[in-house]
């Protein structure tokens, strides 16, 4: 099976009056699709930097990013955008759900920027809600659910078009130990029927050791696989 995920000698350096400061250097990944990853690394060792360049909301300094055989900084920033939106869905540690939405209208929100949305866009958000247990709060706002149940919607909302690269920056870093089971389980199900890759960046050795490979980050370079 091909790679759906390709990063070759992947840099990433940032100007500084002294010197260059080099946060990410000679990054390589190949990721099938349904292959999920972890990655680990103390704080200031890269792994949000790669997360952001994954997700094409930062760019590289040198080095290449392919998903599904396409390298998204070739695009213009409109086109980047729909790229992004079509084949790219984010789970965060902060949910960032918009407190005027009800939960079904937080999750239907990617499609917004597509062809608006359809019915069947609702019906699939509708499908992803049930999933993820909130049936019972489709009308529901962010303020009157629990931190958990906020995260699914996320997750929900994360998986509305299907993306092909589902990233995820400590998505159970600030739940309970309950819930953060119960959101790492829920996601790597999820992953597994859409057969998506699935990277994640966490401190929990709990939810690293759930993933089938990882890439530990020191300053910048890889640690190990």
């Amino acid at each position: 099976m091909g790679a759906l995920l390709r990063v070759t000698g992947l840099r990433k350096a940032y100007k500084t009056p002294a010197e260059d400061l080099v946060v990410l250097d000679g990054i390589d990944l190949e990721l099938p699709g349904g292959s999920s990853l972890a990655v680990t690394g103390p704080s200031g060792s890269g792994k949000s930097t790669l997360l952001h360049i994954l997700g094409t909301l930062d760019k590289p300094t040198s080095g290449s990013v392919e998903l599904d055989g396409q390298n998204p900084f070739g695009l213009e920033d409109r086109e980047l955008a729909s790229f992004r939106n079509k084949r790219i869905g984010f789970v965060f540690q902060d949910h960032h759900l918009l407190p005027q939405l009800t939960a079904l209208e937080n999750v239907l929100v990617p499609a917004l920027v597509g062809a608006g949305v359809t019915p069947e866009a609702e019906s699939w958000g509708r499908t992803l809600l049930e999933r993820v247990g909130l049936d019972q709060r489709f009308d529901h706002f962010p303020a009157e659910l629990s931190g958990g149940e906020r995260q699914r919607v996320a997750i929900a909302r994360a998986l509305l078009n299907r993306p092909r690269l589902l990233l995820c920056d400590e998505p159970t870093g600030n739940l309970d130990a309950h819930s953060a089971r119960a959101v790492r389980d829920l996601f790597l199900e999820l992953h597994r029927e859409q057969q998506n890759v699935l990277v994640v960046v966490t401190h929990s050795e709990e939810l690293a050791n759930a993933f089938e490979r990882r890439l530990a980050l020191r300053g910048g370079s890889r640690g190990g696989v």
